[in-house]
């Protein structure tokens, strides 16, 4: 009789092992020991000190597999970075700026096959500079008008004011793609945009530029709210992502990275505020002082890696995140498919969906990844990045422009991939 209670015991305590074992079990399925290749690896560039801080951030399955920080978030006050740092996360604000206008498409207040005359009346007819052979330029009329769509793909042949026409985007006051300094709101910026002559025509080339700066100004038209408002009521707040801003609160500025600068093989500080320098803003900005009235939708948010990482893994789900709602999953497969055609990117093996890269050629591409991966990055030297095959996100933060001969973003790729047991 006792064997046979301590039988009925046994096999009614084996399942509950089993299934406190099955839950102990990361769900993310990553190997823990080769995912911690990566410590060394980046407190290496620390170590070398060409970057003084980072933080990685990197879920699959929808949890958390890996989530440090490294370095400095400023090095010469010693103070360590930590993984709530805030960076400026310059265009990778372009991602959150074209959701806001699928948003909106969602709501039947816009479609994207619009012309952008449509709600800028003044883009009604555009020119663009072509160089005549001797050093300058001459201007035709644009042979059609621009639509959202080529501004979300950036094939409306807007550039950053750098090209043959840069004379004229210099004189009017118009280069790089920095805004946080202007003293007037994005509308009248862009408003002087439409006089501009473009760099191609539309629909002829990929040509990265103020595309979705000028998105942010029609989500600001169609929405009658300012960017920073509608975002924030739209995509930050349902997503809980509180550590996202266009400029800083004044409560969290002992969180915000410092801005550094690659020279001779080594980080040093950006002058503060800095300047601009060709097409890019050297220095640590006026995300705290600055005037605070121009909400740049190509360049002008600052985020956390978790914040960020909560946006990513809210597209992976085909736009959900807990619960909340933000896109449709076929609005989110509308805006990760190839939508520049034969149009090349300016990167081997890529094209270029709504707002966002796309791989298209895993072997040209020539690192670990998958078909499919979509992302971009930002011009302070971070990146991200989703794999709907592997279920995974990343994010990559930090600060350094401009980032001369470094090899972390790709090396941080393959020890990812590498980590992926199942």
């Amino acid at each position: 009789m006792r064997s046979h209670i301590k039988r009925i015991i046994f096999f009614a305590i084996v399942p509950i092992a089993i299934l406190i074992t099955a839950c102990e079990k990361p769900g993310h399925k990553m190997d823990p020991a080769r995912l911690s290749r990566i410590d060394a690896v980046m407190q290496e560039y620390v170590d070398q000190e060409k970057l003084a801080g980072s933080v990685v951030y990197v879920a699959r399955n929808g949890e958390v597999a890996y989530h440090k920080s490294f370095g400095w978030r400023d090095r010469e006050a010693q103070a360590p970075m930590q993984n709530d740092a805030i960076f400026r996360i310059a265009s990778q604000s372009k991602a959150l700026t074209s959701v806001a206008i699928m948003i909106l498409q969602e709501q039947g207040k816009l479609l994207i096959n619009d012309p952008l005359a449509k709600y800028l009346p003044e883009f009604a007819e555009t020119t663009v500079a072509v160089q005549d052979g001797e050093g300058s330029f001459y201007v035709v009329p644009a042979k059609r008008q621009i639509t959202l769509r080529d501004l979300l793909t950036h094939t409306a042949g807007i550039d950053y004011g750098m090209g043959p026409g840069a004379e004229a985007w210099k004189a009017a006051g118009i280069q790089g793609w920095y805004f946080a300094d202007r003293d007037e709101p994005v509308r009248e910026t862009i408003r002087r945009m439409a006089a501009l002559p473009n760099a191609m025509q539309p629909g002829e080339a990929f040509v990265y530029g103020y595309n979705t700066d000028i998105l942010g100004v029609v989500v600001e038209v169609v929405s009658g709210e300012t960017l920073n408002d509608f975002i924030t009521n739209n995509i930050l707040k349902p997503l809980n992502m509180n550590d996202t801003y266009f400029y800083l609160p004044e409560e969290k500025k002992d969180r915000i990275a410092k801005v550094y600068s690659s020279f001779d093989g080594k980080s040093v500080a950006a002058p503060n505020p800095g300047e601009l320098i060709g097409a890019a803003h050297i220095g640590q900005g006026h995300y705290l002082n600055g005037p605070r009235k121009s909400y740049s939708g190509g360049a002008g948010l600052l985020s956390t890696a978790k914040d960020y990482g909560m946006f990513l893994q809210m597209l992976l789900n085909g736009g959900e995140l807990n619960g909340v709602r933000i896109l449709s999953p076929k609005t989110v497969e509308l805006m990760t498919e190839n939508h520049i055609g034969h149009i090349p990117d300016f990167r081997t093996g890529r094209k270029f969906g709504l707002g966002f890269q796309i791989i298209t050629d895993l072997g040209a591409y020539g690192e670990p990844g998958s078909e499919g991966n979509y992302g971009w990055g930002g011009a302070y030297h971070s990146t991200y990045w989703v794999d709907p095959k592997e279920k995974m996100v990343m994010v990559y933060l930090t600060q350094l422009i401009p980032a001369r001969n470094m090899d972390d973003a790709e090396k941080l790729n393959a020890m990812i991939y590498q980590a992926i047991v199942d």
